[in-house]
């Protein structure tokens, strides 16, 4: 297969070259016997991808279910199969692959991502957060692990492997550093949240400086950097097919590290993880507190992740199983208790409470009477989502975008949920979408209850900014989840809705209101990731081949029957 990389001179000029290698399929560690994936990949490039049928796809998956004849989710079921063709699309060629014009935004958004790149020592190591000059800098003007990663993938599926492999050895140096705040020292595997290029003009030298929490808002240790860092490390691979970076013993070494971190043994008595308000894309404090459906979903599919790229050897043998019994345990936990739909919404409504032992069916003591009154008009006949929290006595009913696609994604989600999911986004277009994809969460909080959730925080008043804002780098996340349950047409849809917008206002970081159609009030332009989502999608869209980067396809093993009446852990 041939391969197109990309040399990267100093001045930021690239200069392609011309390789062929051949791509080998990356062997994946499996709960179960699967059955033999296909060698190879033949998608017809002159027609998209929602308009062929399924027995134009060379790969012999299940058919469509019967109740939904729309729906091939059977179509991308060996998502495994999948390697990107590290092709470049949609720049420096005249037409993009399918042969018709490329939209205008993405020559504009490519040369505004490469002016995004951070240099250290004559090589790029990631993307600063925004290119905004217009506002005080505060941490935008640092390259952030959770942000780097839509450009890292728009780079990947470009042919530009080198700037992530830079960006996955600097983060992995930095985890090694000491971590101390207020004199008190952090785990040895916590990733950095970001770090930033200091020049010494004097001594002519450039060194690195990480934040891993000590100068972020609440002074809070991102939990999802280590997670997404992992993600990462497979998209290279599986873009590649060059496990050798993975191999390294370095790699080798921090995924264990983050991995003895958050399956260490405590007092919790849920497979999920308790986690502090601020800890991921959220960063400010909203609610989230306890076990926030980012970080279980970004955990699962972390580990699911490490599976494939852990060395056989003793000490991944050790770490395999350890993951091998926390994903069971997990994926029962959380397809169990943090789904809703309208059956188990009338469940929650007749609830008894106060209810002890084994048998008892309200097992986390949830009050009916804490139903939000919004949530009875939202929940539609046909749908479903996983809830923002679940905890003592505590049920987060809002919906929140990132966890649910993540979900699709890692095949959290069974391929029933996940239908359900994209059915709730397509029947609440309106309030999930509105006049620009997409909302971080729904709904919005407000008054009282923003008062002493948020601590009367200025920034997430109502439908701004983590509270009810739309975020545009979340369109990438949609897009991918959109074409593994089969319904394009819906990325598509939200992508149009976005070109109409996003570059004439400077492709802001979020938008206000209901609907989303204000630029956030403190929305900053240029932002990195909402140029790279844009892109992200735009390419996936174009190949759904590259996909595979960042879907893992449903592992049967991990579908036990589920029993509401006993407890989890039996």
């Amino acid at each position: 297969m041939s391969t197109l990389s990309a040399d990267v001179s100093q001045n930021g000029t690239i200069k392609n070259v011309d390789s062929s290698s051949s791509v080998f399929e990356l062997e994946e560690y499996d709960f179960s016997k699967l059955p033999d994936r296909p060698k190879n990949l033949n998608i017809d490039r002159q027609r998209s991808f929602d308009e062929r049928s399924l027995t134009e796809l060379p790969m012999g998956h299940s058919p469509c279910p019967p109740s939904r004849a729309d729906n091939y989710y059977g179509a991308l079921d060996h998502f495994d199969g999948f390697f990107s063709p590290s092709k470049r699309s949609l720049l420096n060629t005249p037409r993009s692959l399918f042969g018709y014009e490329p939209h205008p935004m993405i020559a504009e958004a490519w040369e505004t991502l490469r002016r995004s790149l951070v240099y250290f020592r004559g090589q790029p190591v990631g993307t600063i957060a925004a290119l905004d000059s217009s506002e005080e800098k505060l941490n935008y003007d640092q390259v952030f692990v959770r942000d780097f990663v839509p450009s890292a993938l728009a780079f990947l599926m470009n042919g530009e492997p080198e700037i992530v492999k830079n960006f996955i050895l600097k983060t992995l140096r930095l985890q090694s550093w000491e971590k101390k705040i207020d004199r008190f020292q952090l785990g040895e595997g916590v990733m950095p949240a970001s770090f930033k290029v200091l020049h010494d003009p004097v001594r002519n030298t450039e060194t690195l400086m990480a934040d891993f929490g000590e100068s972020a808002i609440g002074r809070v240790a991102p939990v999802d950097s280590g997670f997404w860092w992992i993600i990462l490390l497979r998209a290279y691979t599986r873009s590649t097919g060059d496990s050798s970076l993975a191999e390294m013993p370095e790699c080798q070494k921090g995924m264990r590290l983050i991995l003895s971190l958050c399956l260490s043994e405590g007092y919790d008595t849920f497979p999920t993880l308790l986690c502090a308000d601020g800890c991921c894309m959220i960063d400010r404090r909203m609610g989230v507190y306890g076990y926030p459906i980012e970080i279980q979903a970004l955990f699962f599919m972390a580990l699911r992740c490490a599976l494939v790229l852990l060395k056989q050897d003793a000490e991944g043998k050790e770490f395999m199983e350890r993951i091998d019994k926390r994903l069971h345990a997990l994926s029962y936990h959380m397809r169990s208790y943090f789904w809703i739909d309208m059956k188990q919404l009338n469940d929650i409504y007749r609830y008894k409470t106060e209810e002890y032992s084994h048998t008892a069916v309200n097992k986390f003591n949830i009050m009916p009477d804490s139903l939000p009154e919004w949530i009875f008009d939202f929940m539609p006949t046909l749908g479903g989502y996983f809830v923002g929290n679940v905890g003592p006595s505590n049920m987060d009913f809002r919906w929140f975008c990132l966890g649910n696609c993540i979900a699709i994604l890692s095949s959290l989600a069974t391929p029933e949920q996940a239908t359900a999911i994209m059915d709730l986004i397509e029947s609440r277009w309106q309030e999930l979408v509105g006049d620009m994809p997409l909302k971080v969460c729904y709904p919005a909080i407000e008054g009282h209850e923003w008062q002493i959730i948020t601590g009367c925080d200025p920034k997430n008043i109502r439908w701004s900014y983590h509270n009810g804002g739309s975020w545009p780098v979340l369109l990438w996340l949609l897009t991918a989840a959109c074409i593994k349950i089969g319904r394009p047409q819906l990325a598509r849809r939200a992508i149009e809705l976005a070109e109409t917008r996003l570059s004439k206002d400077g492709w802001p970081e979020y938008y206000d209101g209901k609907l989303g159609r204000f630029i956030g009030k403190q929305a900053r332009r240029n932002q990195t990731w909402s140029i790279a989502g844009y892109l992200v999608a735009k390419m996936m869209l174009e190949d759904p081949s590259h996909l595979g980067m960042v879907a893992l396809e449903e592992d049967k093993h991990l579908k036990p029957v589920l029993r509401r009446s006993s407890s989890w852990t039996n």
